[in-house]
């Protein structure tokens, strides 16, 4: 018997930033995101032998330890061994035994939710294996609390959120942890146009996006004049994006990136750098009428918006400056459990 899950990647449309605390205590943050067909998997496999095994499939990486209730932290296996730690806690099981494989479809630090997506498949597991009595809303808490609670990880709320929920959903974050996820409903016309018009972009480097997120707590925790409006505003253009959407009105899609991406890169200064500002003006000269960095910032990934059939002059320029066009279509349905016999 072998246990499955997966739960997709996202790409951030707006308000990134705003579900990171301080700020979405204080002020209330709210983002609207995307997943995407590119997936973070887990695969579980119940052992008899009093072992447990951790692998990172495709690196060969594997941690083989002897079944405790609490495993101590290993560096580059932190992810697997709080989930692990809190699920053997939570729910007082005895120590198991199993082998605990995992795979992403996507570079970590590239800016698509990846640390938090795994969590939430690694979640799936136990939960599919010891049919754990949790919600959607309970999963994603649980993922956002091993990571910023028991790892002490820094970022926000809404990757847990979006890889278990799936979805185009407009979020929104209030005081103690309170989370309110609305899926929009979209006609299916205006999400083939948007999906469409969408281009999705490595810049073919990563990012540590912790020391950038310390930056704007720091900056909100100091009230920073200049961040802390800049968040505001991007609070600001999550509701034009959902009402955008809502609307049917994509005309105004690629300002709307525009205006959250100027205002993005004023909560801290490292999350953007030569290269991205040289990626940003060439795709906006070529055709494309906004864009952004998709999570902190600093590498990873970029998406801008490309109306009309200005698409593939876009992508040739930009692929032009050394990183690659990734292909992907929006996905419906979030994290996802199953048993292989």
């Amino acid at each position: 018997m072998i246990i499955r899950s997966k739960a997709p990647l996202r790409i951030g449309l707006a308000g990134g930033g705003t579900d990171v605390s301080p700020y979405s205590d204080i002020f209330g943050g709210a983002i609207l995101n995307a997943t995407i067909d590119l997936y973070a998997y887990a695969s579980l496999e119940p052992l008899d032998n009093g072992k447990i095994e951790f692998c990172i499939d495709g690196t060969g990486a594997c941690l083989v330890l002897n079944s405790e209730a609490e495993l101590k932290l290993v560096e580059g296996f932190e992810l697997f061994i709080g989930v692990y730690n809190r699920i053997v806690k939570q729910f007082n099981l005895k120590p198991l035994s199993f082998r605990l494989t995992s795979y992403i479809e996507a570079p970590q630090g590239s800016g698509l939710g990846t640390s938090s997506t795994i969590v939430v498949s690694l979640i799936g597991a136990f939960v599919e294996w010891q049919k754990l009595p949790l919600g959607k809303y309970d999963i994603a808490h649980l993922a956002y609390e091993i990571e910023r609670v028991d790892l002490n990880m820094s970022g926000g709320k809404q990757d847990q959120y979006a890889a278990t929920f799936g979805g185009i959903n407009f979020m929104e974050f209030l005081a103690n942890d309170q989370v309110i996820v609305n899926p929009l409903q979209l006609k299916d016309e205006v999400l083939y146009e948007l999906e469409f018009n969408l281009l999705l972009y490595f810049t073919a480097t990563q990012r540590l996006s912790a020391t950038i997120i310390n930056e704007q707590v720091k900056n909100v925790k100091e009230n920073n004049i200049k961040s802390v409006e800049a968040m505001h505003h991007l609070k600001e253009q999550a509701q034009q994006m959902k009402d955008s959407l809502l609307k049917g009105d994509l005309h105004h899609i690629g300002e709307i990136l525009h205006f959250g991406w100027t205002n993005k890169k004023q909560i801290a200064h490292s999350i953007s750098n030569e290269l991205i500002d040289r990626v940003y003006e060439t795709a906006i000269k070529t055709g494309a009428t906004g864009g952004k960095i998709s999570g902190a910032g600093g590498g990873g990934f970029m998406f801008f918006y490309c109306p009309a059939v200005t698409k593939i002059k876009v992508a040739k320029a930009i692929e032009g400056l050394g990183g690659r066009i990734q292909s992907f279509k929006f996905t419906q349905q979030g994290l996802t459990t199953w048993t292989s016999l």
